[in-house]
């Protein structure tokens, strides 16, 4: 395994209220990666939060804009490092297991590992609905870009520079990782997943997440990724059942019994043309924002590469 102290690691934390397990969640990531530099990004806390991240030897940023997807996307953008290890400050994720986690980055196996969570008490651990929210989560996104994933929500990744400052934050709520693990899916970079025990919070230390409302947005989340990353299936889907609703009108305008002149026949027929041409516009759509993905996927492959080169040789490379 390669040695993670001898690459350029930056631990992120993001906080809102954590004062009361911060201070353990810093010290363990230290002690497990010393040569790291651990950065707490504080939401707007209203308790010692900072303070004590700063005691405990991390470096503190703050940001302003509320909301879980910012902080991610603040920290993607000020923070430069090698390889990143995210984690929540909740202590609910065991720093012992970041070694496992990061080995398959710096090996070079993967682009961005999942710790999957493994409750020590699940009926502690996870708040009801929790677990088939997850469930139903996963369920979609696997189904949708065709993966085998197993946890898509979990908070302890460990990923590459390039994820890092290639993925476009859309998602500004705890939606981030499900838009983290559709976007490596999108683009095809490599998931692996480790198992890592998920602990339940700490006594003082209260969950900011609303089960019924954070699960609402998680899933207008992926419907709203499933349009934009797989237009031509999703709008696809919308002109084969318009097109089958256009068929069935037709049919039961055509055999159905009817009055002579019947305004509720002509109704029907004239449905039935509506929703053939909503089934012909659906599929346009569909096939053009399609080709515009695919076009802006080669840009974007490009311009990688093109960076690449210009990094090898700005290294002294020939």
């Amino acid at each position: 395994m390669t040695d993670p102290t001898a690459s350029n690691i930056a631990v992120l934390v993001p906080c809102f209220n954590e004062a009361a397990t911060i201070e353990k969640v810093v010290r363990d990531f230290r002690r497990e990666l010393p040569g790291a530099t651990v950065y707490v990004f504080d939401n707007n806390s209203s308790d010692d939060t900072s303070a004590i991240a700063a005691r405990a030897g991390a470096t503190v940023m703050r940001e302003k804009r509320q909301g879980k997807g910012f902080v991610v996307a603040a920290m993607f953008e000020k923070v430069d490092a090698d390889f990143y290890v995210m984690a929540d400050g909740d202590d609910t994720y065991p720093a012992e297991h970041v070694r496992q986690i990061l080995a398959p980055v710096i090996e070079g196996h993967a682009d961005m590992v999942v710790g999957v969570r493994k409750a020590v008490d699940e009926a502690r651990a996870y708040r009801r609905f929790h677990v088939l929210g997850n469930w139903l989560v996963r369920s979609l996104i696997n189904f949708i870009f065709n993966a085998r994933l197993q946890d898509i929500m979990s908070g302890y990744r460990a990923f590459t520079r390039e994820v890092a400052k290639s993925i476009p934050i859309m998602a500004y709520g705890f939606d981030i990782e499900t838009e983290m693990s559709v976007q490596c899916l999108y683009r095809k970079w490599v998931i692996r997943e480790v198992p890592v025990e998920y602990r339940e919070r700490p006594e003082g230390s209260v969950s900011k997440l609303s089960t019924f409302r954070d699960g609402f947005k998680v899933i207008f989340r992926i419907l709203a990724l499933f349009r934009s990353y797989k237009p031509l299936t999703f709008f696809g889907s919308m002109g084969i059942l318009f097109f089958v609703m256009s068929i069935g009108a037709g049919l039961w305008s055509w055999f159905g019994r009817w009055q002579p002149e019947s305004g509720a026949r002509i109704s029907v027929i004239v449905g039935a043309a509506a929703l053939m041409a909503m089934s012909l516009i659906a599929v346009s759509i569909g096939v053009i924002v399609q080709l515009v993905n695919f076009r802006f996927l080669e840009l974007d492959s490009v311009l990688r590469r093109r960076d690449g080169l210009n990094g090898s040789k700005g290294r002294g490379n020939p």
